[in-house]
């Protein structure tokens, strides 16, 4: 047997990378078998290194995190070489006697059949790509907001960053259109705010909802009334998200905010509730609300620092 005995006692297998240079990754928590993919030659360098689920953050050695197709990949490649030399083996063996004589008996061995196939397979495809603002690393995963594969820092402050860039080239492209556009893509930058900041603070809560009075209420805060948020972050965490802006600029962030409720719900019409609410002096109940892009820019500039304030905060609350 010796291409058997020609065969290592142990196999190395590469992983190809997929199309983009991205290799799937498989969170080993049976309750999460989270799918992700990074781009290896990015992020943190260094051997043994740990892999963290960008979905429930846990964490574990790289070779915990292989998916199933992949390991199912690997076998089948040791299993196509066993099978392989086994039958190269077995073909040597092959003989043909010839019957002799009248009544000659013919005795013939011959082996057929291949190798086991390999079972290839195709990674998956994914809906957000993001780079580490941390430590480099490229990755994609389902959703939007995770931890980090490789430093294990949640991103949910970057995707909130790279929204209000967004918007700021928003409300650039707005400055150059006819009036009517013009207001129609402001509009969508003041939405585009604060649904950036709600799914930001939301996320920034659940995550590290532990470290608040009550985790269950801590994780289901939502921030579209940005006033009644700081209220109940600051009940729960003890934090108040707010303390960096002076007043005006807290009224001014509250008032978009309640701009953006007439425009969801109201097609933009003043009512009592608005004007209770903001005490905004120059709105008149029955007409529209004005928007413009600099009151979006100074809301974006405000939103910047209360989700830096608010997610330093409760990361390093004990």
């Amino acid at each position: 047997m010796s291409h058997l005995g020609r065969l290592p006692s142990q196999f190395s297998i590469s992983i190809p990378p997929d199309k983009d240079g991205l290799i799937g990754r498989e969170c080993p928590v049976k309750e999460c078998e989270g799918y992700f993919k990074i781009q290896p030659g990015t992020g943190l360098k260094g051997e043994k290194l740990p892999c963290h689920c960008p979905y429930c953050g846990h964490a574990a050695g790289q070779q915990e995190f292989f998916t199933k197709a992949q390991i199912e990949y690997a076998k089948s490649i040791v299993v196509n070489r066993v099978t392989g030399a086994l039958l190269e083996d077995m073909k040597a063996l092959e003989f043909n006697h010839r019957p002799s004589g009248g009544f000659g008996i013919g005795i013939s061995m011959k082996v057929e059949g291949r190798p086991h196939p390999i079972r290839y397979y195709r990674e998956k495809s994914l809906e957000t790509e993001v780079v580490c603002d941390g430590c480099t690393l490229r990755y994609m995963i389902y959703g939007v907001f995770g931890f980090c594969p490789d430093c294990g820092a949640h991103n949910s402050l970057q995707i909130l960053k790279t929204n209000f860039d967004l918007v700021e080239k928003t409300l650039a492209v707005a400055e150059t259109l006819e009036l009517i556009m013009a207001q129609h893509w402001i509009y969508n930058g003041l939405e585009d705010c604060a649904s950036a900041f709600d799914g930001f603070g939301r996320e920034t809560c659940r995550v590290f909802s532990s470290k608040a009075a009550d985790s269950a209420k801590a994780g289901s805060i939502s921030f579209q009334n940005i006033a009644r948020s700081r209220d109940r972050v600051r009940a729960e965490f003890g934090v108040d998200f707010a303390a960096s802006l002076n007043e005006s600029e807290w009224t001014r962030v509250c008032r978009c905010f309640q701009k953006r409720h007439l425009l969801a719900h109201k097609m933009g019409v003043v009512d009592e509730e608005y004007i209770h609410a903001t005490g905004d002096r120059t709105a008149i109940i029955g007409r529209k609300c004005q928007v413009d892009a600099n009151e979006v820019r100074a809301l974006v500039t405000s939103l910047r620092i209360l989700g830096e304030k608010l997610f330093e905060a409760l990361k390093n609350k004990a």
